[in-house]
């Protein structure tokens, strides 16, 4: 029996160590799994295998161990080319400039000035800031452009070159070559360098133009800004002047045609006048016509008497033939005045200018021709006047109410503020440099 027990109990055992067996083959086998499944994910510092058979424990595999410290020593050569570049690209030239702004840069004055271009048709205020703080009118808006223009442009550093010397007014200052005037500089190089020492503005709700002008020196840069407002003033009444003369022109043109054109209506009615010998025709048909009717009644009258006294008397009598020829003279008078006034007769070539009825006609053409061209000549002056208030109206004059100033303390270039741009520039540069190789390196 016992014999039978130490059988049972050794096959029990090795039944035991066999399911022992299979359960640690199969954790091996689960572990393996594990692995490929990590080293799938990218997690390659996770590969386990069982220690001993009867414990449930980890270790790393010394391959992998090798393969991680390659991976830092990869990842540390890409940080400090990155920390290189940094130094490199922002903090060296950042520190550079800075440099340059605060110990180098040469101090610049500047003089400031506040003026507005107004018409006299837009001044509706009695006091001096109402003039000013009023809206401005469409032409007085175009015209403040234009003459932002005009002090921004090629011309306006002609004209202050003739009166200052300007490269030796902005000549470099010590090591400050940045913000200084090389001489002998093409015009496109100089415009740009002008531009940027003058600055003009433009309120377009109150009409004010503000004008600022750097310059090495205080003195300098005040009468620069005096030389550039009086040239301005001098374009803003060239300005007025053409807008005075084109308003003029047209209006005067007219009159001028119109004077001629009644000199000549009135030479046509002097010329008839002395060919006819009569002042107005109109008049002396009217006296024709009273003629004809006193004949008329005289005609009449006679040839009643006629007919009284051949009741009494015969025709052989010398009254009768007295009355007779009285009549007859009077009827060929009366035929006489009428053919004066016109011929009877339906004339499709018009009336003869010989009678009263040609004269009229052609005296009322004439005078229709003097009577059109003198209110023509009217019509003209008044327009002229008119266009004289307009032009009065459109008259342009440069109102300055700041003078240019006198600086006493260089707040230009803006140090603080140049250096820190700077500094933000490199620094968003660098970091674009950089999220773009990250960017490169992912995708690859």
């Amino acid at each position: 029996m016992a014999v039978i027990k130490n059988v049972d109990s050794g096959a029990a055992s090795a039944d035991a160590a066999a399911d022992k067996a299979g359960k640690v083959k199969e954790v091996a086998a689960k572990s393996k799994g594990v692995h490929l499944l990590e080293g799938l994910l990218g997690r390659d510092d996770r590969l386990v295998i069982p220690i001993t058979e009867g414990r449930n424990k980890i270790q790393t595999i010394k391959q992998e161990v090798t393969k991680k410290r390659g991976w830092m020593k990869s990842l540390r050569l890409r940080h400090a080319v990155i920390v290189a570049s940094f130094f490199l690209m922002v903090a060296v030239p950042a520190t550079l400039a800075s440099f340059y702004m605060v110990f180098l840069a040469a101090d610049q004055y500047h003089s400031s000035s506040s003026f507005s271009v107004r018409s006299i048709s837009s001044v509706g205020s009695s006091d001096l800031l109402g003039m000013f703080t009023q809206a401005t009118s469409s032409s007085t808006v175009s015209d403040s452009y234009i003459l932002m223009d005009f002090v921004r442009s090629e011309r306006m550093l002609e004209a202050v070159e003739t009166k200052f010397d300007l490269e030796a007014i902005y000549a470099a200052r010590g090591l400050d070559y940045f913000y200084g005037l090389a001489s002998g500089l093409p015009v496109e190089d100089r415009v740009a360098f002008w531009r940027s020492m003058i600055d003009i503005n433009f309120d377009h709700g109150s009409g004010i133009m503000q004008l600022q002008v750097k310059a090495f020196d205080p003195q300098q840069s005040q009468d620069i800004a005096k030389f550039v407002i009086e040239q301005s003033d001098a374009l803003v009444n060239n300005l007025s002047a053409v807008a005075r003369d084109g308003v003029l022109k047209s209006a005067q043109d007219e009159v001028l045609v119109a004077e001629v054109r009644l000199a000549q209506a009135r030479v046509g009615v002097r010329q008839y006048r002395d060919q006819s010998q009569e002042v107005d025709p109109v008049e002396g048909a009217k006296l024709a016509a009273q003629l004809i009717g006193g004949l008329e009644a005289q005609l009449v009258q006679l040839n009643s008497d006629l007919t009284t006294a051949r009741t009494q008397m015969s025709d052989d009598t010398p009254r009768i033939r007295v009355m007779k020829a009285r009549i007859a003279s009077i009827e060929e008078q009366i035929e006489a005045e009428k053919q004066r006034l016109g011929s009877g007769m339906d004339s499709t070539d018009g009336a003869s200018s010989s009678d009263v009825a040609g004269r009229i006609q052609r005296f009322e053409a004439l005078e229709t021709q003097r009577e059109f061209a003198e209110r023509a000549y009217a019509a003209s002056l008044i327009s002229l006047e008119k266009a004289r208030l307009d032009a009065n109206n459109r008259q342009r004059y440069l109102a300055v109410f700041i003078e240019p100033t006198l600086s006493q303390m260089a707040q230009y270039p803006s140090r603080l503020l140049n250096s820190f741009l700077v500094t933000l520039g490199l620094l968003f540069a660098w970091s674009v440099l950089v999220m773009g190789y990250y960017n490169i390196r992912d995708r690859t």
